[in-house]
């Protein structure tokens, strides 16, 4: 069934297409909110929460762009909120602006790493860190945008960035280093 019509299904209230809908999204949309969480329940969490977002908004949808594409945007926002929402999160979900905290830097890390290695480098991240670096770097918003919806400035969003950016080169450079045996002593 192509798009628009599982649309019009599911908003006729069908239990087929919502499903079909779910079967279709659910996967890739586990991804997207296990990047805004800790832990693997809590991104089933967030993805629960999100579907039932996207059936009581469905009709706002207006077959404008990707389905998909307006699916994570509602992923994304209900991740945000469960940050927010979560204690365990909310004390982690800060925006320090001490500079000295992590030197920003123009160096790049030239590394081989896979990407299910860099993702858990991304998780280890504290979790403002994460966040913006995932919104930014992942999800494509801008620094501007980020800041909206966190209710912090660009500047703000954009040295959260620019830190989590060089702790992940870092965390890259330490991690090759300990790979090829210069780590250590060796």
């Amino acid at each position: 069934m192509d798009e628009r019509q599982l649309v019009r299904n599911c908003l006729k209230g069908k239990p087929a297409a919502q499903k079909e809908l779910f079967d279709r999204f659910s996967g890739q949309m586990l991804g997207v909110c296990y990047r805004y969480t800790k832990s693997l329940a809590d991104a089933e969490d967030v993805l629960q929460d999100g579907f039932v977002k996207v059936y009581r908004h469905l009709h706002t949808y207006k077959f404008e762009g990707e389905l998909g594409a307006w699916i994570r945007r509602i992923m994304v926002t209900t991740g945000l909120n469960f940050l927010k929402k979560h204690s365990r999160y909310r004390t982690d979900l800060s925006f320090d602006t001490n500079d000295t905290l992590h030197p920003v830097t123009d160096n790049d890390a030239e590394v081989t790493m896979s990407a299910k290695e860099l993702a858990e480098l991304i998780r280890q991240l504290p979790t403002g860190y994460q966040t913006i670096f995932n919104l930014h770097a992942v999800e494509g918003y801008t620094h501007v945008e980020i800041g909206e919806m966190l209710g912090i400035t660009d500047g703000t969003s954009r040295s959260q960035y620019a830190r989590a950016r060089n702790l992940l080169i870092s965390w890259v450079e330490k991690n090759s280093v300990i790979k090829n045996g210069l780590y250590a002593g060796k």
